[in-house]
């Protein structure tokens, strides 16, 4: 599960990378082209409306300097209306006003220009301050006015009374600019789409190594540590690679030491293990002899007796035990699985080390499994064994198919309990735990666990592949092994009532055999 949620923050990381660059890329195009859009519009708008202006008041200024030196003044109506005709003659479709006191004339009889001449334009121009312009809107739609009043001609510029209005219709204008905006705002979107492909392109190039890096580091925590990155360039990018792979080249020689010393060390154990039994066996003779002739020896030489016998069944526990451990460690152990009855397995595990009158049974009838018999049974022996040792009765034991498909096994206690320490690391090999859980020999079993010392050094789990007593501290390690080996697990937690529980959780049916 970490594997894939590794796979996928990576996926992650390079798919937000190339979306924010992307998106980076785009936004700035897209301000940028909206930017130049923005101050291309507002100066072709200006030049033009200020050619437009400048345009306006020229030609006005002309056309009533060449047409007022006829007027007579002060005019009558039909005198201004002709002089209001005459001006408008040179200005092409303009419509000019001339207004004098009370009189009034327009170019254009049917043309409204209240409208459009302000009252703070007609102030302006009264004033007598040369030329004024005013951009207004009129129905909606823009109109330029240009007002000028008309001054002697003799020389002290004095203002006659007589003023000039023109009205120039900008919609040509207004359409030419908003043309011109439309051709940069269409210019735009290839503009956007420019950038989202040089992105793209971008992108492509600078995660391209990215992908290729993170594709080699899920490799190296799949467990390839031959996997590296080739190094192109000097840029950081290079730098990260160069400085991954002498990682893995570092993790790779680690790993290679780690393993040789733990084959060293496995093959050390192995034979150790092998090169004790012959001795053993002898000891193991000669022990024998001694104790079936303890009575009849003195007291201090019984005892030593007694005790050169358990010591050397103790050291024969162990070997067996290493030599188990090194199987396992070696991929050596195979099951020799059949269809068996569970309940039937513990009863007679139960019995052949006379535990049955000691331990409360609830066992689910019907309950078969394919399973190594005698597997199971070391199980079981560990279990409750350490139960009886180091708990407090009542110990029970409880078999139980609760999902259907896994069948459970609970041995219980009523003794100490394990702190929460002891229960993390209750499968460690020659873990010792508390002396406190400690408690005095089973009766009754084989010979093989009778007449135990009490020095408290004893661990936790004292019990071997077969028999009881003070054990190797290998036991709950090989059991929890051997629970393995047929797809199970053993879990320890606290009795509600006080106490130990350990489960073992089984498949009522062998994985292998599943799939075949």
């Amino acid at each position: 599960m970490k594997r894939g949620a590794v796979r996928r923050g990576s996926r992650r990381l390079v798919g937000g990378l190339r979306v924010r660059l992307v998106v980076t890329f785009v936004l700035v195009a897209l301000v940028s082209a909206v930017t130049a859009t923005a101050l291309a519009y507002r100066d072709a708008r200006t030049a033009v409306l200020q050619r437009t202006q400048n345009t306006a008041v020229n030609d006005l200024r002309e056309r009533v300097a060449a047409v007022g030196a006829g007027l007579d003044l002060p005019p009558d109506q039909r005198s201004l209306s002709r002089f209001a005709a005459k001006v408008s003659e040179g200005l092409g479709a303009r419509i000019v006003v001339a207004r004098h006191q009370d009189l009034t004339a327009v170019s254009d009889a049917y043309a409204d220009t209240e409208g459009r001449i302000t009252a703070e334009l007609r102030a302006a121009v009264r004033s007598g301050d040369g030329a004024r312009f005013q951009r207004v809107q009129w129905r909606g739609d823009p109109y330029l006015v240009v007002g000028t009043p008309v001054t002697y001609a003799d020389g002290d510029r004095r203002t006659s009374g007589l003023e000039v209005f023109v009205i120039t219709d900008l919609r040509a204008e207004r359409d030419d600019t908003a043309a011109l905006l439309d051709s940069v705002r269409t210019g735009t979107v290839p503009v956007v789409v420019l950038a989202a492909l040089l992105a793209l392109l971008a992108a492509g190039t600078v995660l391209r190594p990215v992908r290729k890096l993170g594709r080699a580091t899920r490799e190296l925590a799949a467990g390839d540590l031959g996997s590296r990155v080739a190094v192109r360039g000097h840029d950081e990018l290079a730098d990260l690679a160069r400085t991954f792979n002498e990682t893995a080249d570092a993790l790779q020689a680690s790993d290679a030491e780690l393993r040789a010393q733990e084959a060293k060390a496995r093959r050390f154990v192995a034979d150790v293990s092998h090169e004790l039994r012959t001795p053993l066996a002898a000891m193991t003779m000669v022990a024998t002899v001694l104790e079936e002739d303890a009575d009849q020896l003195p007291q201090d030489a019984a005892h030593a007796a007694r005790t050169v016998g358990a010591e050397t069944a103790r050291l024969s526990r162990l070997v067996e035990d290493l030599m188990e451990i090194s199987r396992f460690d070696a991929g050596a152990v195979r099951l020799d699985a059949t269809v068996t009855d569970l309940a039937d397995t513990v009863r007679a595990s139960l019995a052949l080390r006379g535990w049955t009158d000691r331990v409360s049974v609830e066992l689910r009838e019907g309950v078969r499994a394919v399973v190594d018999r005698r597997r199971i049974d070391v199980i079981v022996a560990n279990l409750v064994g350490n139960a009886l040792r180091h708990g407090a009765p009542p110990v029970t034991v409880t078999l139980a198919a609760p999902g259907g498909d896994r069948v459970t096994l609970e041995v219980a206690d009523r003794g100490p309990g394990l702190p929460p320490e002891a229960r993390e690391r209750v499968f460690d090999r020659f873990y010792k735990a508390d002396a406190a859980r400690t408690r005095s020999a089973p009766e009754g079993g084989d010979r093989g666990g009778g007449g135990l010392g009490e020095d408290g050094s004893f661990g936790l789990d004292g019990f071997g592949q077969g028999g009881f007593g003070q054990g190797s501290g290998l036991g709950m390690a090989i059991a929890l092994e051997n629970a393995r080996l047929h797809g199970g697990t053993i879990e320890v937690a606290e009795h509600p009532e006080g106490g130990a529980v350990f489960t073992l959780r089984l498949p009522l049916r062998h994985p292998e055999e599943e799939d075949a």
